[in-house]
């Protein structure tokens, strides 16, 4: 009798989308190991399944003491690669949905921010050059509320001043998804446009939104989650958002924000508890709860987004190198004498080149290795046949 066949090796498909991501992953550190989550408290449907593709973008790191949302980047990818299993739930079903989509992860986006909370200032939420990332935006940007502290908010000198905002804006544009999700921890919600205002909004869109984070927050979260618009929610306005903009300007059908975790009995000093799980249990907890509320969104997203809007969406060949265009750009108007339109880049330009020539070294070796173990096991399949 032959032996049995080895498992299948990940579908190229989704080793080619996820390549990019995995090299960005590099720069966290792993996750700890799983708890067990009931299996009948998230089930995943099987019968969704239909001829198209999906695009999803995830942010994560945009402020950088909320680490643990880097942490779930990276638990999530292990996840989608079959790296790593949820205890207790079978995601085989998840399966099926894979085929229909595309994700782009930024696990990190706002690197030097979190080397200066590494560093121990661990209170800060600013990039490098002390700005906050989510109010770099254009949409409603530079107003300031009247409890503004230029600590926590500083909007920058114009909108997209900073090169992490200019990178994520050009990505925005080329890679056009059908969902993008803002990572951010502080407490657990689940919100939607928009933030600089107390209103989703108005017609179909808002309530296909609306719909997809209740179900996910009913699913999973057995409606625990806060759900709506983060200005009207949250308890603040803020100004100037990633969200507002993808969904205003970029027509992302459905940006969300992700609030995963926040201690509200932390003391106002205290910001890495206040923003961070420090026990295992906890931390093993909110990493699981959240990896599944993003198959479930997947699911949802695919279910309820409209056949039409899917079509429309660009095609894969409009991807863009992270920050190429940019950097490119830059070098053309400094030769032609235009240092001062672009001085947002100036400071950090040698590290962001480093920093991609870097990724694009990862992604190679990546893709070698997913190609060497496919080619290996259609090896060692054929050997068995010949020998059966």
């Amino acid at each position: 009798m032959a032996p049995s066949a080895p498992p299948p090796p990940p579908p190229a498909r989704r080793l080619v989308a996820l390549a990019l991501a995995l090299a960005l992953a590099a720069l966290v550190s792993p996750a700890s190991a799983a708890r067990k989550i009931p299996a009948s408290v998230t089930p995943i449907s099987r019968d969704l399944y239909r001829p198209r593709r999906f695009i999803v973008f995830q942010s994560f790191g945009q402020h950088g003491r909320e680490l643990i949302t880097s942490e779930l980047a990276l638990s999530l990818l292990y996840i989608l690669t079959e790296k790593r299993k949820i205890a207790g739930v079978d995601l085989s079903s998840f399966e099926k949905i894979l085929e229909h989509l595309v994700i782009k992860v930024v696990p990190i986006e706002n690197f030097n921010g979190r080397k200066r909370v590494e560093a121990g200032e661990i209170c800060d939420r600013r990039n490098g050059r002390g700005v906050d990332l989510n109010r770099n935006w254009s949409v409603d940007w530079g107003k300031k509320e009247k409890d503004y502290n230029p600590f926590e908010e500083d909007p920058g000198t114009a909108p997209f001043s900073e090169p992490e905002a200019q990178i994520m804006q050009e990505l925005s544009k080329s890679f056009k998804p059908h969902i993008w999700v803002n990572v951010h921890s502080g407490m657990e919600a689940l919100f939607m446009p928009y933030d600089h205002k107390n209103t989703t909004p108005d017609g179909a869109p808002s309530h296909l939104m609306r719909s997809v984070l209740e179900n996910v927050n009913h699913r999973n979260f057995q409606d625990s989650c806060l759900v709506g618009s983060g200005g009207g929610a949250v308890g603040y306005l803020a100004h100037g958002t990633t969200t507002d903009y993808l969904y205003d300007i970029a027509k992302v059908p459905m940006p969300f924000t992700f609030e995963i975790y926040g201690d509200e009995k932390a003391s106002t000093d205290d910001c890495f508890k206040m923003f961070n799980p420090v026990d295992k249990i906890t931390f093993d907890r909110v990493i699981n709860k959240w990896c599944m509320a993003f198959l479930i969104l997947f699911e949802e997203g695919l279910r309820t987004l409209p056949d039409d809007q899917v079509v429309s969406q660009g095609a894969l060949d409009n991807w863009v190198p992270m920050g190429g265009e940019i950097l490119e750009r830059n070098m053309d108007q400094k030769s032609g004498g235009e240092n001062g339109k672009l001085e947002g880049l100036d400071l950090g330009m040698q590290e962001l080149k480093t920093y991609f020539r870097l990724f694009m070294l990862s992604t190679f070796l990546l893709m070698f290795m997913f190609c060497s173990r496919i080619s290996k096991n259609r090896s060692r399949d054929s050997d068995e046949q010949s020998t059966a």
